[in-house]
């Protein structure tokens, strides 16, 4: 009986004090456990996954629809801008065209005011022109005699 003989025995005692304990069945049902949770978490990781996924093309969708709104709200301030720059420059138009009829109508009056100036100068220097020919031409008794006329002209008219 040599060593090998003896080795031999102890791994077939060694074998039937584990089968006795029933040490295979333990480490298979450890491995079992194992197994177990393996696939419990990477059902979990699955499931983590799918919901990340789902949280990334929620967030994609929400950021397209904001830039969207973003574009949308850019699109319409310009078109307010346009129509700022509209109606002022229809504003300004308007109060260009009010200011130049306000002032032909003050070159209109103050045309018609150097007429009528122009007039009475000439009036007055007709008048005095008159007045020295009158007083050169006429003496005491013509002057009465043409207001007594006057007066009597007059007194028609108002009557």
């Amino acid at each position: 009986m040599d060593a090998t003989f003896w080795a031999f025995v102890s791994l077939i005692i060694f074998l039937a004090v584990l089968a006795y304990y029933k040490v295979p069945a333990l480490i298979g049902g450890s491995l079992d456990t194992r197994a177990a949770r393996i696939r419990n978490e990477l059902d979990e990781a699955r499931k983590l996954r799918e919901d990340a996924q789902q949280l990334l093309a929620e967030y994609q969708r929400k950021r397209q629809e904001a830039e969207r709104e973003a574009q949308d709200i850019v699109g319409a301030a310009k078109h307010e801008a346009e129509l700022i720059v509209k109606e002022a420059k229809e504003k300004t138009d308007e109060y260009v065209a009010r200011r130049t009829v306000l002032a032909e109508q003050k070159i209109a009056r103050a045309e018609q005011e150097a007429v009528n100036e122009v007039r009475a100068s000439a009036v007055d220097l007709a008048v005095e022109a008159a007045r020295s020919v009158l007083s050169d031409k006429v003496d005491a008794k013509t002057g009465g005699d043409l207001f007594k006329a006057s007066l009597q002209d007059i007194k028609a008219k108002l009557n």
